[in-house]
């Protein structure tokens, strides 16, 4: 079955931020269909829509961080399967405020190169372009970028400059205790998101 690329923002700023964020990429990774290539750094963002915007919500800050996966779920079906992980981590739809406080946020960003719009999906997601705060993050795993229109992501982010409250905290991988283990067994071997190691005198 043909897999695609597919590259996920993900968002808490309720209860423990960290460790939500490092079970939710766990938890995308053990889905079937799905399997995480790489995680950017997380950072801590102001909340969104800024607060002189008539639709701000107060708030506490945001971690966020983006996820590049394979995946050969439609997009449709992974779209349902990220909301069904959202309501594990507590989030109800029928309640919130929009815009407002979330235990967590998963937003398909990417798909390939596919664009699409339909009544409950759009990619790529329809705020990418006016979101540093998703720009910064998506950038570091996708360097030199581009969406399916062939607009470059570096101008899409420098078009939001100044950048203001986008803060990098910590890796994953850096942070002890929060690595979320796999149950142990043949096809459950332990989840790893380090970067690989390029050796600069390769091919010197």
């Amino acid at each position: 079955m043909t897999s695609e690329q597919v590259l996920l923002g993900l968002g808490a700023n309720v209860g423990d931020r960290l460790e939500t964020l490092a079970a939710a990429v766990h938890a995308i990774d053990d889905l079937d269909g799905v399997a995480v290539q790489d995680v950017s750094a997380v950072y801590e963002t102001p909340p969104w829509p800024p607060p002189d915007d008539p639709r701000a919500v107060s708030q506490e800050p945001y971690f966020n961080l983006v996820v590049k996966a394979v995946t050969s779920l439609d997009p449709h079906a992974l779209l349902a399967e990220t909301q069904l992980l959202e309501q594990a981590f507590g989030r109800d739809r029928d309640r919130e405020v929009r815009w407002g406080p979330r235990t967590l946020d998963i937003d398909l960003l990417l798909f390939g190169g596919r664009e699409l719009d339909t009544p409950r999906l759009t990619i790529p997601h329809p705020r990418l372009t006016e979101r540093a705060f998703v720009l910064v993050p998506l950038l570091e795993l996708l360097p030199g970028g581009e969406l399916p229109d062939g607009r470059r992501l570096t101008r899409l982010l420098a078009a939001l400059a100044p950048l203001e409250g986008i803060e990098l905290v910590v890796r994953l991988e850096d942070v002890p205790g929060r690595r979320f283990e796999r149950p142990e067994g043949p096809r459950a071997p332990r989840a790893s998101f380090t970067r690989p190691v390029v050796d600069p005198t390769d091919g010197a």
